[in-house]
């Protein structure tokens, strides 16, 4: 095993989003104490771990916090939160990815202007959750173009859930309109896209065609991870998704002479570089 070479993908881990908002939580906790965060800032154990101990609480409900701070997620929030925050006098620290954000605006400005607002994105999606909220009403959401609604008064804006691929968020458009083309009158389309999802995904194709195995870096309850390799695993290449190093069995490497690593975006350069040294240990015959 000692000929075993490892690679990691040209793009891989934290996205600017999901840095930036561990950093703002981190940088709250160090100047002024313990926060809330409503819901996990991030899905990795590792990091709500690690910010945990520094004293941040994760919570489901704004009725839990009991810190005097609390913090909104890169995925966002609805208006509703922004004003129950507000009207119970705690200091807000919003991680809001700005592409997210930029989500949010859009919606709140085409449904306030008329339109049908319609969401290409998953309806449980923390994301979509938020955008859905600032479309008073007005929006849908849904993957598949078939389940457009009726636009009222013809008029039908789409968005996209940011860490949707760009090509499939296209795809998506076209089939809304040749189904619904002739009942509409005026159509908005803006790209919400977040172009960190595609780099990612074609950092790690490029990766396949050079290796025999991949090793995905992530949790399993990270939707942006498990698509990763889902993507990793189109290419043929043997693929693993694992949240850690100590899951890597030496049996795994058995003949392999190049594997890779990758990981999703909200995995945290420490995990990836425990992964490759555990590889690396195993290449030195360790176990």
């Amino acid at each position: 095993m000692g000929r075993l070479k490892i690679e990691l993908a040209k793009v891989y881990g934290f996205c600017p989003g999901v840095r930036r908002a561990v950093e703002m939580v981190e940088d709250h906790l160090t100047q002024r104490g313990p926060l809330a965060t409503l819901g996990a800032i991030v899905h990795n154990a590792h990091v709500v771990d690690r910010l945990a101990a520094k004293g941040a609480e994760v919570v489901r409900a704004l009725d839990e916090v009991t810190a005097p701070a609390v913090a909104i997620t890169a995925h966002g929030a609805g208006p509703k939160v922004y004003r129950a925050i507000e009207r119970r006098g705690l200091a807000l620290v919003d991680t809001t990815c700005p592409i997210v954000k930029r989500a949010q605006e859009s919606a709140h400005r085409l449904s306030k202007a008329g339109f049908t607002v319609l969401i290409y994105g998953e309806v449980t999606h923390p994301e979509v959750q938020g955008l859905l909220s600032w479309t008073g009403g007005e929006g849908h959401a849904t993957l598949v173009s078939e389940e457009a609604p009726e636009a009222r008064g013809g008029r039908l804006a789409i968005v996209s859930q940011t860490t949707k691929e760009r090509e499939a968020f296209w795809e998506f458009v076209l089939g809304v309109l040749t189904r619904r083309h002739p009942a509409l009158s005026e159509v908005q389309v803006v790209d919400t896209t977040c172009p960190e999802t595609g780099r990612r995904y074609r950092a790690a194709q490029d990766l396949a065609r050079e290796v025999e195995a991949i090793f995905v870096v992530g949790s399993r309850n990270s939707a942006n991870t498990r698509k990763l390799a889902g993507v990793v695993q189109t290419t043929g290449v043997r693929t693993r998704f694992i949240e850690a190093a100590d899951e890597i069995e030496p049996g795994w490497l058995g003949g392999l002479e190049r594997v890779g690593v990758t990981a999703g975006a909200s995995t945290p350069d420490e995990v990836v570089e425990s992964v490759v040294a555990r590889l690396q240990a195993l290449r030195e015959g360790g176990r």
